[in-house]
């Protein structure tokens, strides 16, 4: 069993009279986690889950007695796929207003419908937490930090999805189930997307624009699609755990470019299957954005589970001068570039170094990217 960073987050604030809630892309380890929970803990537990339909009838708009009588046995109440409860927000309140002895973890495969549930009624009542694919930091520390750097081409064409790691050799099988089974559920199951095949010529043009800017304006003409319904459509595939941006920074000069975006994969094995491009690292044109993807996953990976309060972002200019990722802590600047090639020793840009005399930097490659990804640099 591949040990979860985020159960050190939860074990320390159970009992602080507030709901755990752990919501992440779907088939990524979530009730794996909670039954985890269960074996660890010498409380009293109760699990329910919501893809059975009497427990959603059970949940939907209980009075306080009701519940009193459902969970006067257990200490831990685990909710699992809590999205698919009508007013569960509601129930969540009562049991933690009425219950402060008890503790909630409820998880949901998706932010698109259980936030907009939970955010009112659990105002200053919750710890939220997003569960992503596997770490390094986490396979590293299950399988060593040797073993992982042998399959890190493996990592990088096949993602880190539990079932790809643990199903050595189904990689393929795995992925593409995944990508027409799963990927797109949440958002036609909520959200009211007229024309389901745009989704995913929307995220193939996506995969094929890794470490470039991204135009909305662009993606609005090669899709037929007005620009707001392409920013609509993309902020459903964030608020699902496929995609997520990272801003430009700016800050000081007239030339940097203010307004852009990139948009990366949370997985690149994902990436790939919506490409249906499995080649190996040597053959293929895309080795280096797809190990620009890989290193900024990763590290949001890191950042989400170390509680980063810094901001992440991408640094350009008009002129083309660019950083591929910073990160702003304490109004110091980290700055990182992402070379495949260990012989590939680029220099910070001048204009950079000058205008944020603050500021740190290093090249990343596969020699030292293991430092990077855990946060070690």
């Amino acid at each position: 069993m591949i040990e979860r960073q985020l159960k050190q987050l939860i074990l320390p604030r159970l009992f602080r009279g507030k709901a755990i809630v752990l919501t992440g892309p779907r088939q990524v380890g979530k009730t794996t986690l909670l039954r985890m929970l269960m074996t660890e803990t010498d409380k009293k537990t109760l699990f329910w889950n919501c893809d059975e339909p009497d427990i959603r009838q059970k949940l939907s708009n209980p009075t306080s007695t009701q519940l009193q009588a459902d969970i006067a046995q257990a200490d831990l109440v685990f909710i699992d796929e809590a999205q698919r409860i009508p007013n569960i927000g509601v129930t969540l309140k009562l049991i933690i207003d009425n219950f402060p002895d008890k503790q909630v973890v409820v998880t949901g495969s998706s932010a698109l419908q259980l936030s907009n549930s939970i955010n009112e009624p659990l105002t200053g009542r919750k710890y939220e937490y997003d569960m992503l694919p596997f770490s390094c930091e986490e396979l590293i520390a299950s399988r060593g930090e040797m073993e992982e750097k042998r399959l890190l081409e493996r990592r990088m064409v096949y993602g880190s999805y539990p079932e790809v790691v643990n199903l050595p050799g189904e990689e393929r099988e795995t992925l593409s189930n995944l990508v027409n089974s799963y990927l797109y559920k949440d958002i036609f199951a909520f959200q009211d997307v007229r024309k389901p095949e745009i989704i995913e010529q929307l995220l193939q043009a996506l995969a094929l624009q890794i470490g470039s800017e991204v135009s909305f304006n662009e993606l609005s003409k090669l899709l037929g699609l007005n620009s707001q319904t392409i920013q609509r459509y993309i902020d459903l595939l964030e608020k699902s755990y496929i995609v997520f941006h990272l801003r430009s920074y700016s800050r000081n000069l007239r030339n940097e470019l203010k307004k852009s975006r990139k948009i990366y994969f949370y997985d690149n094995g994902v990436r790939n299957a919506l490409l249906g491009d499995f080649k190996p690292l040597q053959l293929r044109q895309d080795a280096g954005a797809l190990w620009e993807n890989y290193l900024v996953s990763e590290r949001i990976k890191h950042n989400t589970y170390s509680l980063f309060y810094g901001k992440s972002h991408f640094w350009r200019t008009q002129q083309q001068q660019e950083i591929d990722y910073l990160e702003d802590i304490d109004g110091v600047l980290h700055a990182y570039e992402f070379k495949w090639s260990a012989n590939k020793q680029p220099k910070l840009s001048q204009t950079f170094a000058n205008s944020y005399p603050d500021h740190t930097f290093a090249v990343i490659n596969p020699e030292n990217y293991m430092g990077f990804v855990s946060g070690r640099m």
